[in-house]
This record gives structure tokens, C-alpha cells and sequence, in this order.
């Protein structure tokens, strides 16, 4: 990597932490979809053993891995979108850090109601 006199010439700004976390956020998602795959099979094979999973999957634990896939989905996503835009759109590198922001607030949109309904049922019920 290239060095500047007071260290790296990259600062690790926002494109290197969404670059981070679009690939972390698309290795959760391929993971749920293999056990998804998988527990969805247990059906065919037998069936008794599939409704112990789905019981065992009935806990805050895994109430609180259900908010945090659905976080990952929809952070993939939005940053998906930025990423198509800054790829394709002429301006896109040079309104990387607003489009950044509007991840952000979008996730936050989309994400907050809900965590608030999701997490109301998985600790009540």
C-alpha cells in the first residue's frame, strides 16, 4: 500500500467501512440461507425433528439473530443500491459520502419499526 509521510495514503473513510460491511453483511446473509436450507430439509426427512428445531428456534436468542439478519438484509440492500449507483451514475464517486449518509438514514428508517415490533414480541411471548 502506498505510504504518505504521516502514514497510509488511504484514510479507511466511508467506503472502506460500507465495502467491510456490505461483504460481512452478505456472508451472515449466505449463512442463514445454508441452515435455512437446511432446517427446511429436516422437514422431508422427518418431520418430528423438524418441529423440534422450529421449537428450539423459539427463544430471545435466536429472536434477537432474526433482527439482526433482517438488519443485514436490509443494510445489503441499501448498499447495493449505493454501490450500483457509484459504479454506473458519472457523479456517483463524487457523492459517495452523502449517498453514505442516505444508507444510513434509510437503514435507520426501515430498521427501527421493526426492531421496536420484532423485539416487543420476541420478549413478551
Amino acid at each position: 500500500m502506498a505510504q504518505a509521510a504521516n502514514g497510509t495514503l488511504y484514510r479507511g473513510r466511508e467506503g472502506m467501512w460500507t465495502w467491510v460491511a456490505h461483504r460481512i453483511s452478505g456472508v451472515l446473509i449466505f449463512l442463514f440461507l445454508f441452515a435455512h436450507v437446511l432446517d427446511t430439509a429436516l422437514v422431508r426427512v422427518s418431520p418430528e425433528a423438524y418441529n423440534e428445531v422450529m421449537d428450539a428456534y423459539k427463544n430471545p436468542v435466536v429472536g434477537l439473530a432474526e433482527a439482526g439478519l433482517v438488519a443485514a438484509v436490509i443494510f445489503h440492500a441499501l448498499n447495493g443500491l449505493r454501490i450500483i449507483a457509484v459504479d454506473f451514475w458519472a457523479k456517483g464517486p463524487k457523492y459517495q459520502k452523502q449517498m453514505f449518509w442516505a444508507v444510513l438514514v434509510g437503514f435507520v428508517v426501515l430498521f427501527a419499526p421493526f426492531a421496536i415490533r420484532h423485539l416487543t414480541i420476541v420478549f413478551t411471548h
